[in-house]
């Protein structure tokens, strides 16, 4: 059981770095970055509010998905003492939740991709 609390806690760990790195890195982009991908650089207010955007989605899609996987992996925690049989089937509501996550980057991806 320990195995498996520590197991939930380093991949709820690597969520929030995850999503602090990718949020970090869309709101340091530069609009020279912009114009050397992709001919003429957009207007400097469009290219803030577009890589605010992408940050938020990333951001908060990521947030969203350690707070669900911070309560599944709770709920998994618990059935998984009562019934260790359950692993594969707790590990999948375990993914579906951090699916969310994976939503976020998407969408700030074709953010990105309209910008430049």
């Amino acid at each position: 059981m320990k195995t498996s609390l520590a197991l939930f806690a380093m991949l709820g760990f690597a969520i929030i770095i995850s999503a602090a790195l990718a949020t970090g890195s869309l709101i340091t982009a530069s609009p020279a970055f912009a114009a050397a991908a992709g001919g003429a650089a957009p207007d400097p207010q469009v290219l803030a509010w577009g890589l605010a955007a992408a940050a938020a989605a990333t951001a908060l899609s990521s947030l969203a998905a350690g707070y669900a996987v911070a309560k599944v992996g709770t709920a998994a925690v618990g059935a998984l003492a009562e019934k260790p049989e359950l692993m594969p089937r707790l590990l999948i509501f375990v993914g579906l939740a951090e699916g969310i996550a994976i939503y976020g980057l998407i969408v700030s991806i074709l953010i990105l991709n309209r910008l430049g």
